[in-house]
């Protein structure tokens, strides 16, 4: 499967979508967390691969503050493009700015784009200190980790994930190397899987890959 953009926002670029998915595909989980959904893009690609992989036999949950204000100074502030909706083709402008009056980050837009999956995922709004406990995540085989980007917040994160996760589960996170390094991610990875005597492995010279063997 190739990364669709479904003429709406993404992180993940050419070629790192497409990289993205074929990793997804290789591990092939039934039941994925993704932190960080923004305007949905990753979320329906990942679904999409989990129907082709699983047919109707998959689960979806996606955290996100979809809109609500950061609680306090160290959490994640939303990207600038949610605020503005700034798009370089201007027919997405008109489109989503002046006819639907939609933002895109906001979860009744997400619900919308993600219709047709909606027995199979489950959206969740809020800090993820607060939301991360919510999720099953003993049922989790798969976490993309793409939230908020302080150091608190990945690392809080991080501890959450390993606490509840099963044995061999899978966590990809953003940001973590080359072009694409927050130092703030960076760090909290690192320093987390230091003190947990986990290995952190890079991939397609963007993201982190832990792996939970226990």
């Amino acid at each position: 499967m190739k990364y669709k953009n479904y003429w709406r926002k993404t992180g993940l670029k050419k070629p790192f979508g497409d990289q993205f998915l074929s990793f997804l595909n290789d591990i092939n989980p039934k039941n994925v967390l993704e932190v960080g959904v923004f305007c949905g893009v990753t979320a329906r690609n990942i679904c999409e691969l989990l129907n082709k992989n699983h047919k109707n036999d998959f689960s979806y949950f996606g955290l996100d503050l979809f809109g609500s204000e950061k609680q306090n100074n160290i959490d994640e502030i939303e990207p600038k493009f949610l605020n503005n909706q700034n798009f370089s083709n201007p027919l997405k402008k008109i489109y989503y700015n002046y006819i639907l009056k939609e933002n895109l980050n906001s979860l009744e837009s997400v619900s919308k784009f993600l219709k047709k999956f909606s027995n199979n995922i489950q959206l969740v709004k809020g800090d993820t200190k607060e939301t991360l406990n919510k999720i099953p995540l003993e049922k989790i085989n798969f976490v993309f980790l793409d939230g908020g980007h302080s150091y608190e917040t990945v690392n809080s994160d991080l501890n959450i994930l390993m606490q509840k996760l099963p044995k061999n589960s899978h966590i990809l996170c953003d940001d973590y190397c080359e072009n694409f390094e927050i130092i703030e991610v960076s760090s909290a990875i690192n320093d987390f899987c230091k003190k947990n005597t986990l290995k952190v492995g890079k991939k397609f010279n963007r993201f982190a890959y832990i792996f939970k063997d226990q």
